[in-house]
């Protein structure tokens, strides 16, 4: 049986935030995570191929974003930072 795609996007540390070159709310979120030095890798959905379907399995079929996968394999949708800090602590 071969590895889920995810399993690429899952961090030892910090997020991977999946984004796209045009989204507000991701530019906002990434200045915030930097300002807090929450460490991330940026993976933008309309330039790697196979993450537009990784970000849709988290949002029931929508490729919406920002979408950040945890350390746990867990995943949120355009989450606020405290929550970003509080998955990141537990």
């Amino acid at each position: 049986m071969s590895e889920s795609p995810l399993n690429e996007y899952i961090p030892a540390s910090g997020v991977t935030m999946f984004t796209t070159s045009w989204c507000g709310y991701c530019r906002n979120l990434k200045r915030m995570m930097e300002t807090e030095g929450i460490d991330y890798r940026e993976v933008n959905i309309e330039e790697t191929p196979g993450t537009p379907e990784i970000v849709e399995s988290f949002n029931n079929g929508n490729q919406t974003v920002p979408t950040l996968v945890f350390p746990d394999g867990s995943a949120a949708t355009n989450p606020r930072i405290d929550e970003v800090r509080a998955r990141l602590q537990n």
